[in-house]
């Protein structure tokens, strides 16, 4: 296996020693049936395969577990009030629970800081608290997954103690875990988040300008997961080959300008072409400036 992709690569950086930490250890919240069974088969990537990153198992299905929901539900709720979409509780268990699951890193709650402690309100019987959550539902169409939620306690904690890479190592793990292949997403053009969601794969656009979503200025992404990117996350370095792969289409859009996200959708709807959008671009820029639009070469 290439060095380069394994666990001991990963914790060479300084920033990343929280992940040998017996306190802190990845969590899967899925019901029995739910459970994939060679977890980490599809990638050449051992990140996730030391011992002390054996993850923690949940049933949703049982009573006594139903504590670890309710801390998934206020990390939920509190990580998306400003942008007035936290997730309705039959939405959890209806839309995800049933059909997917939801993976993160759960920290031990003697190790949990007052602030943490206030946002999660765990139970005085509950030993572990989960500190991130990522969503995933299976869908209809072969070997695609939808990414339905992400988030840490990193955004409501100040700066200097939140852990670093955390919602980033939460979608990796997830993915990783699941064997994803392809992943479909929904984020808002003017949404940080839209740049982390740039790490796992060539960032294809299958909706610009969604109606149909409470928030139209919404981006509905498609990628086929590629691990060989995951570590520029860390290294800020730009994919090598991008210009290689992909010529510009001749427009741009403006995340900012409804009409040049309209004008996107019905070049989508014309159908006929698939539009990608460079990573880097998306990472190094401000997210109000026009991006190029690509397509495959060839």
């Amino acid at each position: 296996m290439n060095e380069i992709h394994g666990t001991s690569e990963l914790l060479k950086n300084p920033k990343l020693k929280w992940l040998e930490k017996a306190e802190l250890r990845p969590y899967v919240y899925v019901r029995p049936e739910n459970r994939i069974k060679e977890p980490g088969k599809r990638f050449k990537l051992n990140w996730f395969d030391a011992d002390e990153l054996k993850p923690l198992y949940k049933n949703p299905l049982m009573m006594d577990e139903v504590d670890f929901a309710d801390q998934i539900l206020r990390l939920e709720t509190a990580a998306f009030s400003a942008t007035n979409m936290p997730m309705p509780r039959w939405v959890f268990y209806d839309c995800a629970v049933v059909p997917g699951f939801v993976a993160g890193f759960a920290l031990h709650k003697s190790r949990a800081s007052p602030e943490i402690l206030d946002i999660l309100q765990p139970a005085a019987s509950s030993e572990w608290l989960p500190i991130s959550l990522f969503i995933m539902i299976p869908t209809m169409a072969e070997k695609e997954w939808v990414a339905h939620n992400l988030c840490s306690i990193n955004s409501l904690l100040p700066k200097e103690q939140g852990i670093y890479g955390l919602g980033f190592l939460t979608k990796a793990f997830g993915l990783w875990y699941a064997n994803v292949e392809v992943l479909c997403g929904v984020t808002q053009w003017a949404s940080p988040a839209v740049r982390l969601h740039t790490h796992y794969g060539d960032f294809e656009v299958l909706t610009a300008y969604t109606p149909v979503h409470s928030y139209a200025k919404t981006l509905t992404y498609r990628m086929v997961t590629d691990s060989k990117e995951w570590r520029r996350f860390f290294t800020h370095e730009p994919s090598p080959d991008f210009e290689q792969r992909y010529t510009e289409a001749g427009f741009a859009v403006d995340p900012k300008n409804e009409e040049s996200l309209i004008a996107f959708q019905r070049r989508l709807e014309a159908g006929g072409a698939k539009y990608y959008l460079n990573a880097t671009q998306i990472r190094t820029q401000a997210l109000d400036v026009p991006l190029k639009v690509y397509q495959l070469k060839g």
